[in-house]
Parts: structure tokens; sequence; C-alpha cells
């Protein structure tokens, strides 16, 4: 029920914000795999609540757990079952809040949907399901690079980076950026002027019980031609949904994106060139390396919209679970801008869709 993503590698997500813990049950992992859980700790490092000063004041160590699929430091290519447990849950925070919905929250629209909700933090809506995405994207990154290397092809790279925080904007080459760059500031974004301007609007917003949103860009640079199906399984279809689904996220866009409207097709169009392999590339990358729903071997790139966290610490006006008129003012322990943490979040769920994807094709065609 709206838990699972993926067909060829199926992932399925469980917990609450505020439970015990929360996790991911992953199907369609390929057998033999050396996994490594120092690599997936990273990645969960990476996004984990409490790392900075921007972030949410709640601390989590988000130690990862594997449950099954795995033996021997090999998966088996049973159901690899991992788990991060909370240990610094506060329900008793939001006990205020059980009959009242918060503005622009998933309250009102889950208790429409299910007849009930888990008021503490959002339950299944909060930010805090994403641990289990990275988790399990940690798990695709490995999985690309298995099948890379069982083809003979370069592993891919995927990097994301904030590149706007409300009016601070910034344009970074794509072809060159790095995850180590991009980490050299706790905003996430690797201009380090920008990401000056971007700290102060978010200090500025925390300060006046405020919050920011922006947008964060993504490449996957190595991803091979042939990824995709035409109509309903499109890779950049794909990648849309996984973006869209993460929390907080409003828009999305693929290559030229919405810029591209404004374009004549003789000035969008990718001219194709050879590539000196007995292949082709294309000049410019307007395409965004999908290319009538499959990949054409260009970096495939993206961008998200994220809108502004909604738990402001100001009042506003709101209704209870009776529809009478009320205000609130929201408690516990929140993110001015998700953005410096869903970098990560957007990376893995990247790495979800081109593993998926990969094994799709490899299933179809061979290696």
């Amino acid at each position: 029920m709206g838990s699972t993503f993926g067909r060829a590698l199926r992932v399925t997500t469980f917990g609450e914000s505020h439970g015990g813990a929360l996790g991911a049950v992953i199907e369609g992992c390929p057998p033999g795999l050396v996994l490594d859980l120092h690599a997936m700790q990273a990645a969960l490092d990476r996004r984990r609540p409490g790392a900075g000063k921007l972030g949410t004041s709640r601390r989590e160590s988000d130690r990862v757990e594997v449950l099954s699929g795995l033996f021997e430091g090999r998966t088996l290519g049973t159901s690899l079952t991992l788990v991060v447990r909370n240990q610094d849950a506060d329900p008793s925070a939001y006990e205020a809040l059980r009959d009242t919905f918060r503005p622009s929250h998933a309250d009102y629209t889950t208790e429409a949907r299910y007849g009930l909700r888990a008021w503490a933090g959002g339950g299944r809506a909060s930010a805090r399901e994403t641990v289990a995405r990275v988790a399990a994207g940690a798990v695709a990154e490995q999985i690309l690079a298995h099948l890379a290397e069982r083809s003979g092809r370069a592993t891919p790279q995927i990097v994301a980076w904030v590149e706007a925080v409300e009016r601070v904007e910034v344009a970074i080459d794509s072809a060159t950026v790095t995850r180590e760059a991009v980490d050299q500031h706790e905003v996430r974004c690797p201009d380090p002027d920008a990401a000056a301007a971007m700290e102060t609007a978010i200090v500025a917003a925390r300060r006046e019980g405020d919050t920011v949103g922006g947008v964060i860009r993504c490449v996957a640079r190595g991803v091979p031609a042939g990824l995709g199906a035409p109509v309903f399984d499109k890779l950049e279809a794909d990648l849309g949904k996984a973006m869209l689904s993460i929390p907080a996220a409003k828009g999305f866009e693929s290559g030229s994106g919405f810029a591209g409207a404004r374009l004549r097709g003789s000035a969008h169009n990718d001219l194709f060139l050879p590539d000196g392999r007995g292949g082709a590339r294309t000049d410019t990358n307007r395409s965004g390396g999908v290319q009538g729903g499959i990949s054409n071997g260009m970096p495939v790139e993206l961008r998200v919209a994220f809108k502004p966290v909604a738990t402001i610490f100001q009042e506003q006006d709101t209704v209870d679970r009776q529809g009478n008129a009320t205000t609130v003012r929201p408690r516990g322990r929140h993110d001015p801008c998700v953005l410096p943490r869903a970098v990560p979040i957007v990376e893995a769920m990247v790495a979800l869709v081109l593993a998926d994807h990969w094994l799709r094709w490899r299933g179809q065609v061979g290696e």
C-alpha cells in the first residue's frame, strides 16, 4: 500500500518517525555481492539528524543492522532486511497536537485516507522514513558497481548538490563536481561563496521561527545507453516518481526541463557525433541523458524543487479533528531547510532507479 518501489529491484520501507525502528526489505539483489557495510553506514551518516548546526536537534546515530539476506559478507539473493533503530524518539513533544491538523502537513490527508494517524512526528509521512531509502540506496550503488564490473563498464557516479536556497542560486559544472566538494560545506553546495550565502538565509529563517526551500540538482555520469523503456516505464518517468516521493519535493525536471519549453526544436535538439569507440554521443545534453524514455549514454541530469519545511514555529490558523477553528504553534525538532540532508536522499533514489532498470535490462537482453 504505497511503501514498495521498483520492479526487478523491489524496496519496501517500514517504520514510523517515533516508533521503535525504521528499515527496508530489498528483493532482487544479485546473489554473491560482497556488501560493504562501511559504505552503507557512511551514506547514512551523511543524512542523519543532529550532525550539524543547520538541522534538527534530534540526535540519532542511525546505525544500520542487517537482519537477513547476508551470509559471510555476501548477499544470498534472498530478501535483504535492513533496520535502523530510533534512539532519540520523543512522542510527548507532539501530545498537544494529537487532535489538531498542522498546516501543510499530512495530518489531515492521512486521517482522511485511513481514518486515523500516527500523530507523533507524522508517522510514515515524516522525513525520518528516508533513512530506510538511503540505506537501500547504498546497496543499490554497490549493485550498480557490480553490474558495471560484470559488463566491463565504468561504475556510474551519482552526485547531487544544493543549487538554490530561497533566492540564492549558483551554477555548478555537472561534468566535474564531486561528492567530496559537495560535502565541504554543511549546506552541501560546492561553491564556497554561494554556500555561505545559503547558510545565512537558513540561519535567518530559523531565527525568525520560519523555514526556506530550494532546489537540488543531480547528475549520474557513466550511465550506459539502453536503460529504460518506451511508454509507461520511461527512465525519466521512474526518476520523476522517485524524486516526487521524497518528503517536501514539489517539482521535478529532467534535462532542460521547463526552460526547454521556451526553445525551438532547432535550438533544443542534441546533435549526434561519433564517440570514437564505434558508438555515438551528443554535442549537448538538453535531453538530460534520456531520449524516448531510454538512456542514451550521456550523463543523466535532473533537478528537484523542495518546498519550505511545513513546521514553522509561529502561531497559525487551523482546525481540529472536529472541524472547529483553532490555532497551532508546533513543537518538536525540525530542520529549517531540508535541502542539505536531502542531497543523499536524492542520490539514493537515483541509484535505486538506475539499479532497478539495469537489472530489468539484463533480465531481458542479457549482459
